[in-house]
């Protein structure tokens, strides 16, 4: 019997994240929100999750993070970082001039700013990329922000190109699973740590844990911790696996000297 591995992604068909899950799978499943992919993980309806975790421009997906720190105890299995080219989506025949409003996911309208500025259209949020290039079918006073895996799907074409304000843009996914890969040699590990608020330098002195250690940071985030103002969670990526016996002294330091700690998995390095 062939074991097929179902691979849920935060939909519909034809967003960003559809493009990066179709990198690792075929039997791919869309679900509306970020967690409602996580939560097709944890309960076993699916094998892996894949959601957007940080943009170039735009930084990390909030809600993602949130999710991986305070709800599901999922571990980041792979990575994977795709170049986001947003495309200025409308019916066919329409011309710029006849185009009023445009529709697309929050992130890719702050992606293209000056783009939209530049042409005097009405910018408007929808659900994701896709939902909005869905929004604007039969409307030609209507364009969407999209990427183009949208035209095949909705039989619409692509006006302009590459319409994002600043051409290195990058989009950072991650997929989720409740099972953690085999060490590499070439890993990478993400964790989530808060500090005691009455110890003065605090932060400086986890990040010291690191440098002392010789052990390169990647990435260093911070969100709110909802626990009050002032009070924040740190994300963390550094290179090394969990199973290492530096990375291991590494991470029972700090959780010595932390009053919470989350790993959130090793997994190789894209």
């Amino acid at each position: 019997m062939v074991h097929i591995t179902l691979i849920s992604f935060l939909g519909p068909k034809g967003t960003f994240t559809h493009e990066a899950a179709s990198l690792i799978g075929d039997e791919l499943i869309p679900y509306c929100t970020i967690p409602a992919v996580m939560e097709s993980v944890k309960n076993g309806d699916c094998s892996l999750g894949v959601v957007p975790i940080e943009n170039s421009i735009e930084g990390p997906v909030g809600i993602t993070l949130d999710q991986l720190a305070h709800k599901y105890d999922l571990k980041i299995f792979k990575e994977i970082i795709i170049p986001i080219n947003q495309n200025l989506i409308v019916n066919p025949g329409t011309k710029m001039e006849d185009i009023e409003d445009v529709y697309s996911h929050a992130q890719a309208i702050a992606q293209c700013q000056d783009y939209i500025r530049n042409h005097g259209i009405q910018p408007h949020y929808a659900v994701s990329t896709a939902r909005a290039a869905k929004s604007i079918i039969g409307e030609k006073s209507k364009a969407a922000i999209c990427n183009a895996k949208v035209v095949e799907l909705y039989g619409l074409e692509i006006l302009e190109s590459n319409i994002q304000d600043i051409a290195n843009n990058e989009t950072r996914f991650v997929v989720l699973s409740k099972e953690s890969p085999k060490m590499t040699g070439r890993d990478k590990t993400s964790i989530i740590f808060s500090i005691y608020e009455d110890r003065p330098g605090g932060l400086y002195n986890i990040l010291g844990i690191f440098e002392k250690n010789n052990i390169n940071l990647t990435k260093i985030e911070s969100r709110p911790s909802k626990e009050g103002l002032g009070k924040y969670l740190f994300f963390v990526d550094f290179n090394g696996h969990i199973d290492d016996n530096l990375i291991q002294n590494i991470l029972k330091e700090i959780e010595d000297n932390t009053y919470f700690l989350k790993v959130l998995g090793s997994y190789p390095e894209f």
